[in-house]
């Protein structure tokens, strides 16, 4: 994989998605970054669900504290792990309203010192929150990268500084949302569907498939 692939594969998913968005729903900062905590080992369709409805009841930190363990735990037991998310999303809550005055923080630091935030929390909520052309490596895209040769590492610390490295400035913006619907809905992890890729060419994946799965 050169510079040159690696341009040519940004611009095409580019073309085929101009304005790529997450598929997570919120209206602020904080909604994203309530969504982003219960999305863990869960699917962005199950996390919608729960919070059009507690967003509804609930869309601030203090409110939110409000509702208590149990009363947040109602409106997301649909979600996996959600008792312990209930608990992280509180004690955000909390240092939220104690060291923020309630707003999100934009920086990397302060949100890796949130509750239930890793680095891959932080840096979906610097991109899109914030606009910061930053990239957090899930499965999807950390399959992707590798598979496609765009930036293989053994693991995603690897896979996002390599990412960081060789994705062209004028695609780094969009990079991580291009990545993670194309691994989504293209380059599956059991049934990639080749024939349908945009990039199969320049893909350097050695296996594959011939015919669509979709």
């Amino acid at each position: 994989m050169n510079d040159a692939k690696r341009q040519e594969i940004f611009a095409r998913l580019r073309a085929a998605n101009p304005s790529p968005r997450s598929e997570l729903e919120f209206a602020s900062p904080f909604e994203l970054l309530v969504a982003v905590i219960l999305s863990a080992q869960a699917t962005d369709r199950s996390v919608n669900l729960a919070t059009k409805k507690l967003f509804r009841r609930a869309n601030t930190p203090r409110r939110i504290l409000q509702l208590g363990q149990s009363g947040l735990e109602a409106y997301i037991r649909s979600i996996g792990l959600y008792r312990t998310k209930a608990r992280n999303i509180l004690a955000t809550c909390r240092l939220l309203i104690e060291n923020h005055g309630g707003e999100v923080p934009r920086t990397r630091e302060a949100l890796e010192h949130l509750p239930g935030v890793g680095r891959k929390t932080a840096n979906v909520i610097l991109n899109v929150a914030f606009g910061e052309p930053t990239i957090a490596v899930d499965t999807h895209i950390f399959r992707v990268a590798n598979r496609t040769g765009i930036a293989p590492g053994r693991n995603v610390l690897q896979v996002e500084e390599k990412l960081l490295k060789h994705v062209p400035p004028a695609f780094r913006q969009h990079a991580h949302h291009w990545l993670i619907l194309h691994g989504r809905y293209i380059c599956k992890a059991r049934k990639p569907d080749c024939p349908g890729c945009v990039i199969k060419d320049l893909c350097e994946y050695r296996k594959k498939t011939v015919s669509s799965e979709r």
